[in-house]
């Protein structure tokens, strides 16, 4: 039993590491002109053992898209189940984590890729779509009908146009990595105080209690 946890150990462990090999190639040449003869020599393994985990380049970055997107829905479907405060500091809540998250080097690079090469893939976007947008959008509507449910957000056509286009509240977050990717050097964008400025302006759209 424990050489079998030793080797599931080892096994993931190599997994991770040629995952992170990965990242570093197609960060650095893109994933479109990625090799997977460069990859293997990042890991430091031969091409055939990488065989042995991944198919081929599209079931990598599958595979980074796992490691680093999908978790994010799935802790925030976590933090919805267990909490009891307002609506308004869930929503902050979600915004912090979401925010910390994206700005962890690994999946802003994720981020990055999939907007600068994923165009170009439309099986990986359909894979990111299921695996990270559908359920986030899915958490994104418990969200509103639960602020709603508690009289907490005012049933106005601002909060059913959220219900419409859920995609509204991350957006600001997609502006935050794109913003910063083409803009860092020139215009800068300070990542936590546009997050605070535009969760302010949705809850004062959103808050009940404060129509005139």
């Amino acid at each position: 039993m424990q050489n079998l946890t030793r080797r599931a150990l080892d096994k993931a462990a190599r997994r991770a590491d040629i995952l992170a090999a990965a990242l570093t190639v197609f960060a650095a040449n893109g994933f479109a002109s990625a090799r997977l003869d460069d990859v293997a020599r990042e890991a430091g393994i031969a091409k055939g053992t990488l065989y042995l985990y991944f198919a081929d380049k599209q079931a990598l970055f599958e595979g980074l898209i796992k490691e680093n997107l999908a978790p994010i829905p799935v802790m925030a479907d976590d933090v919805i189940s267990i909490f009891e405060d307002t609506t308004e500091n869930l929503i902050r809540a979600l915004a912090g984590m979401l925010l910390a998250r994206i700005q962890t080097p690994d999946v802003r690079q994720v981020m990055q890729l999939m907007i600068a090469d994923g165009y170009r893939f439309p099986e990986l976007v359909a894979f990111h779509y299921r695996e990270v947008v559908t359920p986030g959008l899915a958490a994104i509507t418990a969200i509103v009908k639960r602020g709603i449910a508690r009289g907490e957000i005012r049933d106005t056509p601002e909060s059913a146009a959220l219900l419409r286009h859920p995609q509204m509240l991350f957006a600001p977050f997609l502006t935050i990595v794109v913003w910063n990717m083409t803009f860092h050097e020139i215009a800068p964008l300070d990542e936590h105080q546009f997050a605070e400025d535009y969760i302010t302006l949705l809850l004062g759209g959103l808050r009940a209690g404060e129509q005139a």
